[in-house]
């Protein structure tokens, strides 16, 4: 198996996930079990904005958030280029999305990032992507490192899906 075929095995595992937290989420989109907890709709959001402004950098493309009008689509009240780092309790509480479309914007950026990963090669795992950090980042760990991101994300997400279905019941 060659690296880019790993790499988009890893990205679909987080695509397929996605999918099935958000399938008929309702009201447990906004959920959430403590008011300084994250929400499904802005772990969703976030994950894909991480994957976007990541594999873009990397890949030399504009961001498909501003390329493809999703940041008009969703309309929220943060900057352009706020992936949602460090974001407050409140910030969260203001990524308002439906399931479709946080599932459509998450489906075009995996689809894009998908079929760049597969096609590196091992050698272009080794290129540096970012020299503000020591040891320097190659692209490899920055890859690795989105993968990780998001499987967290989703997982959490997960988690959260499964609380808000019990207090259902």
């Amino acid at each position: 198996m060659d690296v880019g075929a790993v790499l988009a095995d890893g990205l679909t595992r987080v695509q397929e996930d996605v999918e099935r937290v958000l399938d008929g989420v309702g009201d447990a989109l906004l959920w959430q079990p403590d008011p300084e907890a994250n929400t499904i709709a802005w772990l969703i959001w976030h994950l894909t904005r991480v994957q976007d402004d990541h594999v873009a950098d990397v890949a030399g493309t504009e961001q498909l958030w501003t390329a493809d009008g999703w940041e008009r689509r969703f309309a929220l009240p943060l900057e352009t280029r706020d992936i949602g780092y460090r974001h407050s309790p409140e910030q969260v509480r203001t990524v308002h999305a439906t399931g479709d479309l946080l599932l459509g914007y998450h489906r075009a950026v995996s689809r894009r990032s998908i079929a760049w990963v597969q096609t590196l090669s091992t050698t272009d795992l080794d290129r540096i992507v970012d020299e503000r950090w020591d040891p320097p980042v190659s692209l490899g760990v920055r890859l690795v490192s989105v993968v990780n991101d998001d499987t967290q994300h989703v997982g959490q997400a997960a988690y959260l899906r499964g609380l808000a279905d019990r207090r259902t019941r």
